[in-house]
């Protein structure tokens, strides 16, 4: 099975192209985990104002997504930097 997914053409192409645009653009990923950590703050409090248990779960997952992003970025900025 990993030795099928390592000799894969279009994972490779997938992952030179990835690379190749977040060397780019390295702070990509930090900027959108701040956008989705301030979106899970402004879910909050709207799901605090509304009493909305949904809400607040999905500000939650957004937070979590958003925290995600923001560390892979720092983690993924020195090695494809200059």
């Amino acid at each position: 099975m990993m030795n099928k997914i390592d000799q894969s053409k279009r994972l490779a192409r997938m992952l030179d192209v990835t690379s190749a645009g977040l060397a780019r653009r390295r702070g990509l990923p930090i900027v959108i985990g701040i956008l989705l950590v301030t979106v899970a703050l402004i879910l909050q409090l709207i799901g605090f104002a509304v009493n909305s248990r949904p809400l607040d779960i999905a500000a939650a997952i957004v937070h979590s997504i958003g925290v995600l992003f923001a560390l892979i970025g720092l983690a993924m900025a020195t090695p494809l930097g200059k």
